[in-house]
């Protein structure tokens, strides 16, 4: 059974580089209008997964919107569930045991993929992927399922990259949105991971 540890959230380490800022920042709103208790309570059910890395720092795998909201809302402590410990690894070695595993994604706000150093050291170091927010605003719409499958919405922002003008996303989100879902229907998203159809 995986072990369940609390740790601030400024001293855990991304294993992407980008997370949607406008999803950061509802989820923050919504932390923030939370009593301590309340956020314990929400934060304790979702619990981050993460791997021990080189010199005992924890790389979470998923939730990072959650954690970098964390971090910008000021709360104290998160709770992780460490799957499993790669501390033993030099970096190369540890590097190597995540790609296999799916546990990292080192591609910036273009879709660039980069070397692992390049990674932020620190969630409030992530930069905005506005296509990220997109991909998570269609799925909650019901524009295409939520999937298990590692790094979904990395897929669905790309393809949206592709298919609705940047201009339009910083310019009008809720445009952006609603130009996104008919595309995430079409048959051109049919191979996409969550795709289900008009």
């Amino acid at each position: 059974m995986a072990k369940i540890t609390t740790t601030p959230p400024e001293s855990l380490c991304p294993t992407q580089i980008t997370v949607g800022m406008i999803e950061v920042r509802d989820k923050q709103q919504q932390l923030a209008a939370l009593k301590s208790a309340e956020q314990e309570e929400l934060l304790r059910a979702h619990p981050m997964p993460a791997v021990l890395g080189p010199r005992g720092k924890l790389y979470i795998t998923d939730h990072h919107h959650l954690g970098r909201a964390a971090v910008e809302a000021g709360v104290g402590r998160v709770f992780c569930e460490i799957e499993v410990d790669f501390s033993a690894h030099d970096p190369p070695g540890f590097w190597k045991e995540m790609e296999e595993s799916s546990w990292v994604h080192p591609l910036d706000e273009n879709g660039v993929r980069h070397i692992y150093s390049r990674l932020p050291a620190r969630l409030a170091q992530m930069v905005d992927d506005v296509y990220r927010s997109l991909a998570a605003y269609v799925r909650n719409a019901g524009g295409y399922d939520k999937t298990g499958k590692a790094y979904a919405e990395f897929v669905w922002a790309d393809f949206f990259r592709r298919n609705v003008a940047v201009e339009i996303v910083t310019g009008d989100f809720g445009a952006a949105v609603r130009a996104a879902l008919p595309l995430a229907k079409s048959h051109r998203a049919k191979s996409l991971p969550g795709f289900k159809g008009e």
